[in-house]
């Protein structure tokens, strides 16, 4: 994108697939050029920066050095304001009309953009290259450099911070407090009510995947006659005969997970987040579900944005699993105390019964 110099104009062109150039009134001193958002890919620039309109910049018109093979270029590259090629972009940089160049080509062009470089050399225009990094399904994505080296992140974890990780942490002690001594007295008459209507422990303790994929102890009220927990471990499904009667009422108002708040004092879990499976389930769907295992980027909650989107119980089709892992990413990607806040407010209200919860 280039912008142009001078106290009256900035003008600005992409050089990619689709190039453009913005022109407007000079505004401020030092005018910025937002980054287009992970909804507006390279591909689409006219739309990108119409949803984030530039300080003083407007679209006028497209550069493309693929002008003159129309099908070189792809299907949603056309547009019909093309004004000019590469050739016609350079003459007017040399001729100081421009001030910055963006080029948005794919990262797979790598001779075009180095050519592209190499001539732009022979003026005084600001070059900039945007990397196409929209072609990857981007979480928590960020730029950083390592000793002087520019580094962009494609998965990584909105916790890496220590100040996020903190106020996690805190959020979940400061729940923790107020929900535990609320729910001390049903644990126990729970407790009493599964010893009295049948035998076996109180508590199931089933191995599941944490934060990083490690194994943790996850803590349940024990709400079937048997407590699998190898290799191949069987959903619940409707009218399960390993469920005790008592155990059907606990799944269906999720009662059989307040146990888990010991998990989340102890700091393996979180009150929110991507609900824990079986070990057998995770290596089942990791083969089956790309990026699967991103869910693991966070701690496993209690509750979490699929449980309250009505992802819950049974995912006895691939289809269902992939919804909750939808939901699981997409928390991952916008988390915030606010959004743990919400959700957690939600699930007091709508979350806990629900009729898929076997």
């Amino acid at each position: 994108m280039a912008a142009a110099g001078a106290a009256q104009h900035h003008r600005a062109a992409y050089l990619a697939p689709l190039r453009f150039v913005l022109s407007a009134p000079a505004r401020h001193k030092h005018p910025h050029l937002r980054h287009p958002g992970r909804q507006c890919p390279g591909s689409a620039p006219e739309r990108c920066l119409d949803r984030n309109a530039l300080a003083g910049l407007s679209i006028i018109g497209f550069f493309d050095d693929r002008i003159e093979n129309k099908q070189r270029r792809e299907q949603e590259d056309m547009v019909d304001n093309i004004i000019g090629d590469f050739k016609e972009l350079l003459d007017r940089a040399k001729h100081g009309e421009i001030d910055h160049i963006y080029i948005t080509l794919p990262l797979r062009a790598e001779k075009r953009i180095n050519q592209l470089v190499q001539e732009l050399a022979d003026s005084t225009v600001s070059v900039n290259i945007v990397p196409d990094f929209f072609t990857f399904n981007l979480m928590q994505s960020k730029l950083s450099s390592v000793k002087g080296i520019p580094v962009v992140s494609v998965f990584d974890t909105p916790l890496n911070s220590s100040l996020d990780g903190t106020a996690k942490r805190l959020e979940d002690l400061f729940l923790c407090a107020i929900i535990l001594p609320l729910i001390a007295i049903p644990m126990l008459l729970i407790a009493i009510a599964i010893k009295l209507t049948s035998p076996g422990p109180v508590i199931f303790k089933q191995l599941r995947y944490g934060v990083k994929g490690e194994p943790i102890e996850v803590w349940k009220f024990r709400s079937m006659t048997v407590c699998e927990n190898g290799d191949t471990v069987k959903q619940a499904t409707a009218n399960d005969s390993r469920v005790t009667p008592l155990g059907g009422f606990l799944r269906r108002t999720s009662l059989d997970e307040l146990p888990q708040f010991l998990n989340v004092l102890a700091g393996t879990m979180s009150v929110v987040g991507p609900r824990p499976h079986a070990i057998a389930h995770n290596e089942y769907y990791r083969k089956q579900i790309q990026g699967y295992m991103l869910r693991h980027k966070m701690k496993p909650g209690i509750t979490g944005l699929a449980q309250i989107s009505g992802c819950r119980g049974e995912t006895e089709t691939i289809d269902k699993m992939e919804a909750r892992i939808h939901h699981d990413l997409e928390y991952i990607r916008n988390w915030s105390v606010i959004l743990d806040i919400k959700i957690v407010i939600i699930t007091i209200f709508k979350g806990f019964v629900g009729q898929q919860a076997y």
